[in-house]
């Protein structure tokens, strides 16, 4: 007799999260280098259904305590605005 393994709902859900984090960064990719305006606008719509599919699933985790992001402390926040301001200035 074959034992099945029986995946558990945060398995599944992390598993999930997973595929969306990889395809929401392709779709980014693919719009960012997208010529042709109709394929961009297309790419740009599938991002946004990615995004919130990804926002759902991880939504889901938070709120059944399977996902905690660490809180950023102050200062933490306060370095990542100065870089990226920085880099923003450098690009204007």
């Amino acid at each position: 007799m074959v034992k099945q393994q029986v995946l558990q709902d945060q398995e599944i859900l992390t598993d999930m999260l997973a595929a969306q984090k990889q395809a929401t960064a392709s779709y980014n990719t693919f719009s960012g280098e997208c010529v042709n305006q109709g394929l961009k606008s297309d790419m740009l719509h599938i991002l946004r259904d990615e995004q919130s599919m990804q926002s759902a699933i991880f939504g889901e985790m938070h709120k059944r305590g399977w996902y905690e992001p660490a809180p950023a402390q102050t200062p933490q926040i306060e370095q990542t605005r100065t870089k990226f301001e920085g880099i923003a200035d450098q690009l204007c």
